[in-house]
This record gives structure tokens, C-alpha cells and sequence, in this order.
């Protein structure tokens, strides 16, 4: 292990409670001890997931929020006693482990709850919202300190609780912390002052209009938190730990505006950092025994979630300067590297770092790198495909997929995440000879499977190196995770016993001596019949180094299209996004976390976008688009990129022995590519 890593691996203490080491595992929707979407239970497929993580060197673990009252079915989570008695036998297996658990509890979503098209008709029509209710009671679920407006659905507002549903909050988190205790788990984390949840909702002023003891002054406002930890106390004891997830600044300009990076000369509406100041030390004089810290609401979303162009450490500097305001243990999240978070740690600045993602993507990630074997660290890329696809854009509510949104916390990267009944890795009964025609991320993937069940693979790229098209979509300064994702599939591929022939460009698949052939071919970009095209450059020439001019139009406002406009504000040019759907990125799949940002930074960086306008001609000079009026006209520009999307180019179809991977099957994203690569090979 480095010497610069030793600090994270020193024991500290919350309340009388000693950590073996400073890395936390911080909660992920979906790993919840007791399920998510569920009635609560005890999962075993969390505990798996979380013990594995123990037995690889965590110091702290915190499973994902446990709502107080089941979202589904609405009883409370203190009822019923098996779920408990699994988790106190489960808990003794844990310890011998050496990693603490604090179960993370969550009063509720409030106008963050996340509601979907179905969940939108509950709450606007009352007869089918009544007819719901023994199921979703979205009057409940929804709640809030004050009529705001949803996150996912502007028009729905949410009702306020009273004060009697506060009490029984309150009362409800010191009778699950009362079971938590009994079970044999080291400590309790509320859920939260932090990322604009429901206690967050009343800790700030935008959202809490309220006139009563919950409303209104300071201490109202962080009243209902306050006296949470109060209750369990009462009834846990003074000794039993209680975190809090904290946001200490929420970046928020107003509902549904966040404030991006370098945005300085804004009005917070949530919490300033002088607000912290002061709630920082009355939540600490309420009773916690420790900060759970980051920044963000769910208006400035990518605080709290920070996708792939937040900058590393994005919250440890607003982090590191609460700490001078309390005595107890301060937890750094987001994004945080081990460099920073051990200098940190040496200087007195926070007293641990935590960790999310990262766990979802390499188990092992710890245990690596204290046995000095970085490199083998397969890295989280912020991608969001798998574990948090809550997506939306003008006009929709949350258009995430059902299956995702019941099993969050999956991991595009990582099939086996939160899936190991699903994805396996079993030796082959019968070894075989097979070909990987395409050496891209789909290529790749699919001959370690092959290899690790005991097959002998060949991979042929035409190229003169593997990556694929992952390369040039890694090229950007903010895809740093990218670069090292490339990294560490070339060092596995080598690691393996697999054969690479590269400048090897394979044209009749008949003529391979295989058993079975994975192709991976990939994609072309499409060309749609446009006078002029020839005129333009496609996305990856950009990306991988085409040179461009000052003035650029980007046709398609996809998550490509906005990554490269942003990519060129970077750079000093001046780029313009054409996109004839209402919004960017109008898409499923692509988390709020990464899209609003995407969009609310180019907006802060005055880059123009048409939306509704479709591109007419490409000029040597200029383009010619037509507005949803019908106007056309032109834009002068020096270079134009086009970004519409792909076509899926097989060498040829599947049949038989040959089976199609990655984009040249469907085009999607890593997940759809490393997923089908499991999918397939796992049967080969």
C-alpha cells in the first residue's frame, strides 16, 4: 500500500464506537438491509452484497435508506419482528468481519419522490388515487413541510404533513432504532438533512412556507430533525450512535435550478454556508454523534450524484470548513479520490471518506489497493446507466423503467452487482475454441468471461489496438475514469490467456477454425440524406482529434452531442446545439444527476440551443435550420459535428455459432454492452 494511504487506514471513533479504518461505505438506493420498493424484509441479496463489501476491508458500512413507513403497503418499518431476528443472526456473521454497520433510516422523499406517469394519474385523479391507496398512498408518500412542486412532475404539489404525522415520525424512528439496537447494529443514520429530502424540505426556506413550530425561524426549520435524534436517544441511550446525512451547502437557485460549478454570483435559496455554520452545530447539540456531508438538492442534483464532469473532491472543501464548526466526526462524500481523502484526513480537515459507487463496480477496490494492486481497481465511471437511471426532461415525469426502479443499485460496469442469482461465472463443461471478431469494450468483456470459464479466446481487431470506439468517447478532460476503465481492461486482457491479433481484419466469418463466434463489430454513425453532408465531420472524428474552428454547430442534442458542446466551451470555442425534440437529451436511461448538469452548465456557458428545429442543409459555411414555426435560416459557423446517433453494423447476423455482442446486437450504452456480453457467453 502507498505510504500517501496510510492515514485511511487509521481506527477513529464515533461516540464510544471505534472504526477500524476510515472508509465509509455510504447508502445507495437499493442496498437497504430491508428492501426498497418492497414491504420491508430482510434481503438477503443486500446482505450478500454488504457482507462481501465487510470482508474487503470497509471500516464503516452503511446500507441504503430503509424507509420508516414502507413505500409500498405504508407500515411502518418498526412492525414485524422476523426481519429483525434474520438481521441480529446476520449481524454476528457480520462482526467477525471487523466493519461497523449503521443502517441508514429515511423519514421520506416528500417533493423528491421520484413519481413516475402512473404515479402522476394517482395524484391528479382522485378516484384513482383513492382506489391506490392501500398500495401507494401518493398523498402520503409525497408529503412535505409545504405545497411544493414536485421534483419529477411540476404541477403535482405536494400536501403538508400535520403535525400529528410529524409526531408519529418521530415517535417511529426511536422504535426502529430500539429494534436496530436490539439486532445488534452499531448505530443509526437519519435520513436526512441533505440532497432535499423530506427532513431537508423542512430544514430550508424554499421549500418550508410553514407558520407553526415547524416553520418559519431557524430552529423551527430544524426542529423535526432535532428532535429525532432526541427521541432515539431517549430510548436508545445516550451511547447509541445516531449519523446524520447532511448536505452542507444545497447549490440550489430555485425549484428545478441548480447551480453548476464556477457559478458563483447566485441566490442560494437552500442552505448558505453561513446557515451551515450555525445548523451544523445545533444538529451536533440536538444529540448527533456525526455528519455524513456532501452538497446539492434534487435541484442541483449533481452535488449529490456527481456524474463523469463534476470535478474529483467536488464537495470537500464546503465539507472540510463545516468541520471547524462542530467537535464530532465529519464524513466526506462525492467523488472523492484516495489521495485527497488521506491528505485530508492527515490534516485534521474531515475524518473520513466516503464511498459509494466505487463499491458497486469493484468489491475488492480496498483490499486492492492496500495489497498494492491499483491497477487491478476496475474504476466507477459516474455513469449512472445501472444504479440511479431516474431520467426526465421537459414535458415527462420520471421515465426510469420499472425494473429499474424496484432494483436500483445494479451496476453497468459489474453485472454481478446486486444480480448474483442471475450472473454467474461457472466453468465451462466443455472447453471450446472461440472467436471475438472486434477488440471494443463489448469485444473485451465478453473474451474475459470466456476466458475465466475456461475457454481458449482468440480476439481479432482490425485495428491496431483494442478499445474500440470507447476510445475517442473517452477523449474528453472530464472522462478521466473513462481513460483508466480503457486501462484496466487492456492490463485483464493481458493478465489472460488470450490470444490478440490486431491489424487482423476478419471478413468471412466461415473461415475461422472456432467453435463459436462473438461479434462485436459495433456501430457506423448514421447519414441521414442531407444536402451537404460532406460538408461535416461525425461525432467520433471530433472526439478523436479531428481539428475544428472557432464557430461550431453540434446537430443533435443527445448526451454525446451536449458532452462534445461542453467539451469545446472547455477548449474556447463556440459551439451551438441543433436538436428537434423539446429538450436535450430526450431520452430514457440518462440520469437527472448527468443531464441537468449538462444542460444547466452549457446554459450558465451561453451556449445557444434550438430545440424543435430540424437541420435543412449543410453549407460550406453555414447551416440551414427550420424552426418549429417553420422559419428557416441560417447559422454561420466554421465546422459542423454531426451527433444523431448510430446503426447497429454486424458482419453478420446471428445463427448457430454466432452470436452477436455490444452495439453491432443493439446500440446502447456500457450497460446494454457488457450486460449482453454476460448474457451471451455465460451459455457458450
Amino acid at each position: 500500500m502507498k505510504q500517501d494511504y496510510e492515514s485511511l487506514f487509521t481506527p477513529w471513533k464515533i461516540r464510544d464506537l471505534e472504526i477500524k479504518n476510515r472508509i465509509v461505505m455510504c447508502p445507495m438506493g437499493g442496498t437497504s438491509i430491508f428492501g426498497w420498493m418492497e414491504p420491508s424484509h430482510f434481503k438477503q441479496e443486500s446482505a450478500n452484497f454488504l457482507m462481501e463489501r465487510a470482508r474487503n476491508n470497509a471500516g464503516l458500512i452503511l446500507p441504503g435508506i430503509a424507509p420508516l413507513k414502507n413505500v409500498f403497503g405504508g407500515q411502518w418499518l418498526y412492525k414485524g419482528d422476523r426481519k429483525f431476528a434474520k438481521l441480529k443472526e446476520y449481524m454476528t456473521e457480520f462482526h467477525k468481519t471487523g466493519a461497523k454497520m449503521f443502517v441508514q433510516v429515511t423519514a421520506g422523499m416528500g417533493r423528491s419522490m421520484a413519481i413516475n406517469d402512473l404515479m402522476v394519474k394517482m395524484i391528479e385523479n382522485k378516484v384513482l388515487g383513492t382506489l391506490g391507496k392501500p398500495l401507494f398512498n401518493m398523498d402520503y408518500i409525497c408529503a412535505s413541510a409545504s405545497a411544493t412542486p414536485n421534483r419529477w412532475w411540476e404541477s403535482a404539489n405536494s400536501r403538508p404533513l400535520s403535525v400529528e404525522e410529524i409526531e408519529e415520525i418521530i415517535d417511529a424512528y426511536g422504535k426502529t432504532a430500539l429494534k436496530l439496537r436490539e439486532a445488534g447494529v452499531d448505530g443509526i443514520e437519519v435520513h436526512a438533512v441533505h440532497e432535499g429530502y423530506l427532513l431537508d424540505q423542512f430544514a430550508m426556506k424554499y421549500t418550508n412556507q410553514r407558520t407553526d413550530e415547524y416553520g418559519g425561524s431557524f430552529e423551527n426549520r430544524y426542529r423535526f430533525a432535532a428532535e429525532i435524534v432526541k427521541e432515539i436517544k431517549k430510548v436508545c441511550g445516550e451511547d447509541y450512535p445516531v449519523s446524520l446525512r447532511y448536505s452542507v451547502v444545497s447549490k440550489t437557485k430555485g425549484f428545478g435550478q441548480g447551480a453548476v460549478p464556477g457559478e458563483d454570483d447566485f441566490v442560494e435559496v437552500g442552505r448558505d454556508m453561513e446557515e451551515s455554520e450555525k445548523a451544523a452545530k445545533f444538529l451536533q447539540d440536538a444529540g448527533y454523534d456525526m455528519l455524513n456531508c456532501d452538497n446539492g438538492t434534487y435541484d442541483a442534483w449533481y452535488w449529490a450524484h456527481p456524474p463523469s464532469y463534476m470535478p474529483e473532491n467536488c464537495n470537500l472543501s464546503y465539507v472540510s470548513h463545516i468541520k471547524k464548526f462542530v467537535d464530532i466526526p465529519v464524513v466526506c462524500a462525492g467523488k472523492m479520490t484516495p489521495e485527497a481523502g488521506s491528505e485530508a484526513i492527515r490534516k485534521g480537515e474531515i475524518d473520513a471518506m466516503g464511498v459509494a459507487r466505487q463499491f458497486l463496480t469493484d468489491p475488492q477496490w480496498i483490499t486492492k489497493m492496500i495489497e498494492d494492486r491499483e491497477a487491478d481497481i476496475k474504476p466507477c465511471i459516474d455513469c449512472h446507466n445501472a444504479c440511479f437511471t431516474m431520467a426526465k426532461y421537459k414535458g415527462t415525469a420520471n421515465i426510469q423503467d420499472l425494473e429499474d426502479a424496484m432494483k436500483m443499485a445494479r451496476c453497468a460496469l459489474n453485472p454481478r452487482t446486486m444480480q448474483s442469482k442471475k450472473y454467474k461465472l461457472e466453468k465451462a463443461t466443455r472447453v471450446k475454441d472461440i472467436a471475438v471478431i472486434g477488440g471494443g469494450i463489448g469485444g473485451m468483456e465478453s473474451a474475459m468471461v470466456l476466458s475465466d470459464r475456461g475457454h481458449n479466446v482468440t480476439i481479432y481487431e482490425k485495428s491496431d489496438h483494442l478499445g474500440g470506439v470507447f476510445i475517442p468517447a473517452a477523449a474528453p478532460e472530464f472522462k478521466s475514469r473513462d481513460k483508466k476503465l480503457i486501462q484496466w481492461y487492456l492490463k485483464q486482457i493481458e493478465d489472460r490467456p488470450i490470444e490478440v491479433k490486431l491489424n487482423t481484419e476478419i471478413t468471412d466469418v466461415s473461415a475461422l477454425k472456432a467453435d463459436e463466434v462473438i461479434i462485436a463489430t459495433g456501430a457506423m454513425a448514421k447519414r441521414p440524406p442531407i444536402k451537404g453532408l460532406e460538408h461535416s465531420m461525425e461525432a467520433v472524428d471530433y472526439l478523436s482529434g479531428r481539428e475544428v474552428g472557432e464557430n461550431v454547430i453540434i446537430v443533435g442534442g443527445g448526451q454525446t452531442g451536449c458532452e462534445i458542446a461542453y467539451d469545446l466551451v472547455l477548449k474556447g470555442k463556440k459551439p451551438q446545439v441543433v436538436e428537434m425534440q423539446v429538450d436535450l437529451i430526450p431520452v430514457k436511461g440518462v440520469c437527472l444527476a448527468n443531464s441537468s448538469f449538462l444542460r444547466e452548465m452549457l446554459a450558465f456557458k451561453k451556449v445557444p440551443v434550438h430545440l424543435e428545429t430540424s437541420l435543412q442543409e449543410i453549407k460550406e459555411n453555414a447551416v440551414c435550420i427550420r424552426n418549429k414555426e417553420g422559419d428557416c435560416f441560417d447559422l454561420d459557423c466554421d465546422s459542423v459535428i454531426m451527433a444523431i446517433g448510430y446503426d447497429s453494423t454486424p458482419l453478420t447476423r446471428s445463427s448457430g455459432k454466432i452470436h452477436l455482442v455490444g452495439d453491432a446486437h443493439e446500440v446502447g450504452n456500457l450497460r446494454t454492452v457488457i450486460w449482453r456480453a454476460w448474457d451471451v457467453c455465460m451459455k457458450l
